[in-house]
């Protein structure tokens, strides 16, 4: 069985209050986009992992987590899994946690454990805070720490997406650390049904001020690409991926910083 786990990007993000279990209560849009991994599963004699494409960093990975979570509940034959990463880590793009949740579904159609939807995603909370949203997928208002999802009926227009990288490794808790949570907000899924040529300076990623700051080189891609024709521009969760919407795709595109990766999609309708 071949899947092709998906990303998302943030379509605003609040920070609302730190919670006593010391997470942050947030609010934010995440939207799923057709950039994917390739992950490859079947039975075997033994479990085994292998990875190609984009080196991931470290000795864990949260494929491994999501097979071991459901072996606490279910037996089921060992799996050899196969994850060619094309997605980068570390920009806020959710690939690692696409990869998880993917590896949950996979699972779970093979294997016939017949999970529920509610309860994949459950499974899926206990892996990572951006784990839920991709069981589902396509828009969802995303609150508690991230995993309490709720899909969205909002029709985007038909757009050109652009995600650009340019090296910046964001650590999530640095990136935490710096912001001031406030309560005092529009709430996100209101603003997301405006045109989206209102969203510039309403629809806020929290983590910009921060993260801007200390990396001012973001905020220069982000004007650069508004500078270029997108109607809506921001960054992706904690960082570092910057990404602009465009009615058109430029015929050429200048950035301030050489990006180290940049990539095209089409979303919405």
């Amino acid at each position: 069985m071949i899947n092709f786990p998906t990303c998302k990007i943030n379509l605003g993000l609040n920070i609302l209050f730190k919670r006593e279990d010391g997470f942050h209560e947030i609010e934010t849009a995440m939207l799923e986009i057709p950039f994917s991994d390739e992950l490859e599963l079947h039975e075997a004699n033994i479990d085994s992992f292998k990875t190609e494409g984009l080196e991931i960093p470290g000795s864990g990975n949260l494929v491994t987590d999501a097979v071991q979570l459901l072996r606490n509940d279910f037996e089921f034959p060992p799996v050899a899994i196969r994850l060619n990463k094309m997605v980068p880590m570390g920009g806020g793009l959710g690939g690692g946690s696409s990869d998880a949740a993917f590896t949950l579904k996979a699972i779970n159609e093979q294997m016939d454990l017949g999970l529920s939807t509610a309860q994949l995603e459950n499974y899926a909370a206990q892996l990572g805070s951006d784990c839920s949203f991709f069981i589902k997928g396509g828009l969802q208002l995303c609150t508690g720490r991230g995993e309490i999802t709720e899909p969205l009926s909002i029709e985007l227009p038909k757009l050109h997406l652009l995600i650009v990288n340019i090296g910046i490794h964001v650590p999530t808790k640095t990136a935490y650390s710096k912001v001031v949570p406030s309560k005092d907000k529009a709430a996100i899924s209101s603003i997301l049904q405006l045109p989206i040529e209102e969203w510039q300076g309403k629809l806020v990623n929290d983590f910009e001020i921060s993260v801007f700051n200390a990396h001012p080189e973001l905020a220069e891609i982000k004007t650069d690409l508004l500078n270029n024709g997108a109607v809506y521009a921001a960054m992706s969760g904690s960082g570092s991926t910057m990404f602009g919407l465009f009615h058109q795709q430029p015929s050429s595109m200048e950035f301030s910083h050489t990006p180290v990766y940049e990539k095209w999609v089409q979303i919405g309708a």
